[in-house]
């Protein structure tokens, strides 16, 4: 089944926590802290694959953690840093983060490798807190959480050609001729419900891909007919081939059909409108065909190349893909999409360390930095505890909390865990 969206949630796995040990061995004396690291949690890794051409395996499946890091240990030995997660996808996959469509990945080629949700890095064991004035230390960290978030893919088939024309054209008909492609043929309109993809093999041993879009109409581009869902796929298509049913054996003018289709791509995409087009006449067998493609030829002039084939009996099409195989290795790739230079600056300069809101008696301080040393504070521990104050101390939000308002008694709430102002 062809699928060219999903939604799923990925997380990169925790890091190991870090040991609280000492050396206890008979012949050293004072032999110290020996509290190993804790291990790295894996990463979820994105890998391009050429052979797949769908979304399926995520629509099954949707849910991918990490596997997470192993606790250190005595005697200084760290813990087993988590395996990484590889997950296989299609060439041509854009990766989107869902909450705030932020473009995180582009998987252009094959091999190609995007940690979309870093593991967590492991936390550092007593050994790593010696000090000169600490010659014991009674504290280590707990593992850092992996990143999470909840990812858009969206498939956009890499293809040098794209066909693109009203339902009912002849476009599967003719990707059906020039390559093994095997698409639904039928003599009516949306027979297509899926892109196809065929590679058209030349007698010199080169060889492109060729995509039959699904049928546009008018509108295509907010949502009507099978537009909405397929108009991407365009967009990668280094050259586009505009079919026409120049018979008018659907009582539609094909000039008109010529400027909707045309239209629709710009409205869609304006990079679209600067892709180069051959215009195909098809349908030349059926009586009347003469006529339209001369009224054709006058409208386009010199602005597109046309060419007159019918599909039905194979006449034209071998014109057509050698002067394809002549005029592609011409055409430069279309650029693929980043991340805009102006997000980047916005989003430097509005983050901030934290935040301080009050819900009903309660602070609420909110940051990713104060929230991480949460999650990676033992409250066990008297040492780790009285560390955590001291980073509270130097990030400024003691100072903020009482600029708040904030009294002998209140509660303070970080990161899901609340405590108790004194």
């Amino acid at each position: 089944m062809f699928y060219d969206q999903a939604k799923i949630y990925v997380k990169g796995g925790d890091g190991g926590a870090g040991a609280v040990a000492f050396r206890r061995e008979k012949y050293v004396p004072e032999g110290g802290p020996s509290g190993g690291d804790g291990g790295r949690g894996g990463n979820i890794v994105f890998v391009g694959d050429e052979g797949l051409r769908t979304l399926v395996d995520f629509r099954y499946k949707r849910h991918y953690k990490g596997e997470r890091g192993d606790h250190g240990q005595a005697k200084n030995m760290s813990g087993r840093s988590g395996t990484d997660t590889i997950l296989r996808i299609p060439v041509g996959t854009m990766v989107f983060d869902d909450g705030t469509g932020e473009t995180i990945a582009d998987i252009t080629e094959h091999g190609q490798r995007v940690v979309v949700a870093a593991g967590g890095r492991g936390g550092r064991g007593n050994a790593r807190f010696m000090s000169n004035t600490n010659k014991a230390p009674t504290l280590a960290e707990n593992g850092e959480p992996g990143v999470e978030h909840w990812l858009r893919l969206e498939l956009k088939l890499l293809a040098d050609v794209g066909l693109v024309g009203f339902p009912n054209v002849g476009k599967s008909t003719i990707i059906s001729k020039v390559s093994a492609a095997k698409p639904k043929i039928a003599d009516y309109h949306f027979t297509t419900l899926v892109p196809n993809l065929g590679v058209v093999d030349m007698e010199d041993g080169e060889s492109f891909v060729m995509a039959d879009i699904p049928g546009l109409i008018e509108g295509a581009h907010t949502g009507a007919g099978l537009g909405h869902e397929f108009l991407r796929h365009t967009e990668r298509t280094r050259l586009i081939l505009h079919v026409l049913d120049i018979s008018g054996s659907e009582e539609r003018d094909p000039l008109e059909d010529m400027r909707i289709i045309q239209d629709e791509l710009r409205l869609y995409s304006p990079a679209l409108a600067e892709r180069p087009v051959i215009i195909v006449a098809n349908k030349m067998d059926i009586p009347g065909a003469e006529e339209h493609l001369q009224r054709l030829k006058d409208e386009v002039k010199d602005q597109h190349e046309i060419f007159a084939v019918s599909a039905a009996t194979g006449e034209g099409l071998q014109a057509l893909v050698y002067h394809i195989a002549q005029v592609l290795p011409d055409i430069p790739a279309p650029q693929i999409v980043s991340l805009p230079a102006e997000h980047r600056v916005t989003k430097a300069e509005t983050d901030k360390r934290f935040e301080i809101r009050k819900d009903e008696g309660l602070f609420v301080v909110e940051g990713s930095e104060i929230e991480k040393h949460v999650k990676m504070t033992f409250f066990d521990r008297e040492a780790s505890v009285y560390r955590f104050q001291n980073i509270l101390k130097m990030m400024g939000i003691d100072d903020a909390l009482r600029e708040a308002g904030i009294k002998e008694g209140d509660q303070v709430e970080i990161a899901g865990v609340k405590f108790d102002w004194v």
